[in-house]
């Protein structure tokens, strides 16, 4: 995606500094399509450094907290592409679906969670003869 307006505000690092990330994130997101590459002004005027504008900053920092909330990056994209006002169906779908990945994995986690407190629980009443911990997980 490459925009066709050339003058904008901050360079690749001071964008990157801003969002909180590394410059190279910035490229990748780029690759991926999630943000646009500006054109190079023209020779002699800024040296042909491309300038990201405030829009930039901006959906840099929803990528950003889009991926917080545990969004993938093709789910990122998704949300990207839709239209704030009329696709509020489609965000919600994205969302509710991001909700149940994020309420299995909990569950998951809980599960786990319990098994290994019962093996510690065992490992503190049995001090002697084989650990249970590595027991189970031999």
């Amino acid at each position: 995606m490459i925009r066709s307006q050339a003058m904008g505000t901050v360079t690749i690092g001071k964008l990157a500094r801003l969002a909180g990330v590394g410059v190279e994130t910035v490229r990748y997101y780029q690759r991926r399509g999630l943000l646009a590459l500006p054109d190079r002004p023209a020779a002699g005027t800024g040296a042909g450094i491309r300038r990201y504008e405030e829009e930039d900053i901006g959906r840099l920092r929803f990528i950003r907290s889009a991926q917080a909330a545990g969004f993938t990056l093709d789910q990122i994209g998704e949300l990207l592409a839709l239209d704030a006002g009329q696709d509020r169906q489609a965000a919600h779908r994205l969302a509710s679906a991001r909700v149940a990945e994020l309420d299995s994995k909990i569950a998951d986690m809980q599960a786990a969670r319990a098994a290994l407190v019962g093996l510690v629980m065992a490992c503190e009443n049995q001090p002697d003869g084989p650990c249970p911990i590595i027991q189970a997980f031999g």
